[in-house]
């Protein structure tokens, strides 16, 4: 028996004595099944084979990656916060010096998940750290490997940690969430709910990004809609380096109106 992970979205499957049949997160279309066919892993392999690289993006914030990439090449953020520290989104891979790190700058007191692309591994570092893990309850259905760590959460809004919240945003998945930091004028964590572009001054609202599937007008008004009760200075996005340093609550409304405009023929 083993915990199965799909090498082509790094999600992890619960316990199985063989490989899953196929992997629904990558068969959703706003993923893709690897043209070279179904390939899978497991924690331990990847151990052998990979390590945790570790970035820092800010001031507070230390990204986590995977060397060589697996998965589609996540990157988590560890907060620091006030009283301890919040993983946002995660990778497949902890490997024992990471682990060992990260206890000593005082462990993680919670994970927050803004959607399933960013699943992976989530329950094996909940275990490392003794953490919940929060997930929207309307992403419910792609908990591929469920355990009592997980925290489904319901509503708009959600507190993780002092001056913390999870903020329910939907767009990209139904229970797609970003993470607001309530310090030094506010910063914003986004998954891919608001994906910080390469000009670093705006960013985009997509239903699926590798098959280039928008989203409606309305749906891009709700999405920004969710987050306008903050204020916040900085964006922190999908990628490494993906980072918005100022102006992020501006940069939004910008690139929704831009986006709408957009759709609506302005440039046709």
């Amino acid at each position: 028996m083993d915990y199965y992970i799909c090498t082509q979205c790094g999600t992890q499957y619960a316990e199985t004595e063989s490989t899953p049949e196929g992997c629904r997160i990558c068969t959703d279309e706003r993923q893709f099944v690897n043209p070279a066919g179904q390939q899978w892993t497991t924690h331990g392999r990847l151990k052998r084979s990979h390590r945790n690289t570790v970035h820092t993006q800010g001031e507070g914030v230390t990204g986590i990656g995977v060397d060589p990439q697996v998965g589609i090449g996540q990157r988590a953020l560890m907060v620091r916060g006030i009283d301890g520290n919040v993983l946002w989104d995660c990778v497949p891979l902890l490997d024992e010096g990471l682990a060992e790190l990260i206890r000593a700058l005082g462990g993680i007191r919670a994970i927050a998940v803004s959607h399933p692309h960013f699943h992976t591994s989530m329950v094996d570092w909940a275990h490392t750290f003794g953490c919940p893990v929060y997930i929207h309850a309307s992403n419910r259905p792609w908990v591929m490997r469920p355990d009592p760590s997980v925290r489904f959460w319901e509503g708009e809004t959600a507190e993780v940690a002092r001056g913390m919240t999870l903020v329910h945003c939907g767009g990209h998945f139904p229970g797609s969430a970003v993470l607001y930091h309530d310090r030094d004028g506010g910063e914003l964590f986004t998954g891919d709910s608001f994906h910080v572009n390469p000009d670093r001054h705006t960013v985009g609202v997509m239903y699926g990004f590798p098959n280039y599937i928008p989203v409606s007008t309305r749906t891009i008004r709700h999405v920004a809609r969710a987050v306008e009760p903050f204020e916040f200075r900085r964006i922190y996005g999908q990628w490494w380096d993906a980072v918005i340093r100022d102006g992020g609550k501006e940069c939004i409304r910008r690139s929704v109106e831009r986006y709408v405009a957009a759709i609506e023929g302005k440039y046709d």
